[in-house]
């Protein structure tokens, strides 16, 4: 088991103060920190002293990773676990499947678009599943609301603007009426898009006052169009999810549905992957025909993980293979961490010991899939990520 350093990454959507609360650093910091990474990631590898952990794993990837994770992922750490801090609203985005990904990549390596060009789709072949675990109260739009919903939303709305659109909504075919309305969105004239907004906005102020998911959604629309006006991230957003979490409460992404986190602080864990396709509220890249092949129009009735909890362990189901996640409330139970794969053990609360190191918050530790058992023990309200494959 050794100490990780994460990589930390400075990102104008960052905070200048919830990482370095967290960690026990001055704050305000003196750059926005969106960011940290704990794991192998070749764009921020941890350390371990001053050695890069993807090289480490590559000197010794039986010892490191286990034959049971080589066999199905290969030579590279399939997961990452992030510390995520957001003061202002990320891209509203999509991430391909595993077939997708696949395809994509060689398609733009076929055609000779550079690695690390901004116009870049695909930056490796793998797809990008995730989690988050709030810290603190986290907002993020999370997949497509069921159109029953949206209905509802647009007659509290009433908004003359909006009746054209009406017609595309029929709940009895929920996938092609959200494709239609939301490609006709992303696809709309600036001239005709900013008067629209405009007009939705007008409609939102009167509701911003209420006290249920309907007002949420009016604060929510009306941020955004102040941060980024005449945005189509903005419209896309009257058709997400808008979901207010506590902490310990999860949202799990997968392939193909769009999202954007809007604030706050949690845990992020997903499968090594950079690829990210763009729909809005952001000055990168927006490729609007592939965003839309890969989105999955399926709408997403239950955004949150129903989470499972036994003596001070809370699991996060996923759908995935490439990671599990658990947090766990050292104060009675300790967490005994015996793996035949890589893991990674980050502390988030209080303090965590074991084999005589002592893990504050934002401490992580890598535990390479040839070690023994190791058991954290911590104080009262002492708490820890427990990632895996």
């Amino acid at each position: 088991m050794e100490l990780l350093t994460g990589s930390l990454r400075n990102y104008p959507w960052g905070s200048r103060t919830m990482l370095a609360d967290l960690c026990g650093k001055p704050s305000p910091a003196s750059t926005a920190e969106a960011e940290l990474w704990y794991g192998a990631h070749p764009g921020g590898p941890s350390l371990i002293d001053d050695r890069p952990l993807d090289q480490i794993i590559a000197k010794d990837p039986e010892g490191q990773l286990g034959p049971r994770v080589r066999a199905k992922f290969g030579d590279k750490l399939p997961y990452l676990v992030k510390l995520l801090a957001a003061a202002e609203p990320l891209s509203i985005q999509a991430h391909p499947s595993l077939e997708q990904a696949r395809e994509g990549f060689a398609r733009e390596n076929e055609v000779g678009i550079p690695l690390h060009d901004g116009n870049r789709n695909y930056k490796d072949d793998n797809h990008k599943p995730e989690l988050i675990v709030a810290l603190t109260e986290f907002r993020a739009l999370a997949g497509f609301r069921p159109l029953a919903q949206t209905k509802e939303l647009f007659a509290a709305l009433n908004c003359s603007a909006l009746d054209r659109y009406l017609t595309m909504i029929d709940p009895a075919h929920e996938d092609a009426s959200l494709r239609a309305l939301f490609t006709t969105w992303i696809t709309i004239p600036r001239a005709a898009r900013t008067t629209l907004i405009d007009a939705v906005a007008q409609s939102c102020a009167p509701l911003r006052d209420r006290d249920d998911w309907i007002g949420d959604m009016a604060r929510c629309f009306l941020q955004l169009t102040e941060q980024y006006p005449d945005d189509v991230g903005s419209l896309a957003a009257l058709l997400l999810n808008h979901v207010v979490l506590q902490p310990g409460e999860a949202i799990h992404l997968r392939a193909g549905q769009l999202h954007a986190y809007l604030h706050g602080l949690g845990v992020e864990v997903m499968a090594s992957s950079d690829n990210v396709l763009r729909g809005g509220l952001t000055s990168k890249y927006v490729d609007v025909p592939e965003l839309v092949r890969v989105l999955d129009f399926t709408a997403l009735a239950h955004p949150m993980v129903d989470t499972e909890s036994t003596d001070g362990e809370v699991a996060y189901p996923v759908t995935v293979d490439d990671f599990i996640v658990s947090s766990h409330d050292l104060s009675e139970h300790d967490l005994v961490v015996d793996s035949d794969g890589p893991a990674i053990v980050l502390c988030t609360a209080g303090e965590a010991r074991c084999d005589h190191r002592t893990l504050t918050p934002g401490a992580a530790v890598w535990v390479p899939a040839s070690d023994g058992a190791h058991t954290f023990t911590g104080q009262p309200g002492t708490q820890v990520f427990y990632a895996r494959v």
